[in-house]
């Protein structure tokens, strides 16, 4: 499973940005991926997740009331819509896939890097 993550960019406080991770294996309705973050200096954080099949969503608490999750079968694409950006969303972002069964985020794409002028 390959992952491409994309979307990122320079952004004012206040505006919105949509990433994208394309995922190159077709068949994953026993999937669940994820958005993680890291910002300058501090280790990765989790964001929050999507199950493939169901599309069922799930946030950390920091982020639940601006970030939204979706996913397009079609595509095999998944989303992070960010609203309201704040100067500390500044972060490489991370998209991870696993099996539902596995304990581990198995699969990972190389990052996208936002960064939000104050």
């Amino acid at each position: 499973v390959q992952l491409q993550a994309s979307g990122g960019g320079l952004v004012q406080a206040g505006g919105s940005l949509r990433l994208s991770c394309a995922a190159s294996l077709r068949t994953f309705s026993r999937y669940i991926m994820a958005w993680f973050r890291q910002a300058p200096g501090k280790e990765r954080e989790f964001v929050g997740t999507i199950t493939w099949s169901e599309g069922i969503t799930g946030y950390t608490d920091s982020v639940k009331d601006r970030f939204t999750i979706s996913r397009d079968k079609a595509k095999n694409t998944m989303y992070l819509q960010i609203y309201t950006l704040k100067p500390e969303d500044t972060a490489v972002y991370y998209c991870a896939a696993r099996n539902i069964g596995a304990s581990m985020w198995t699969y990972w794409g190389q990052g996208t890097q936002v960064t939000v002028s104050s």
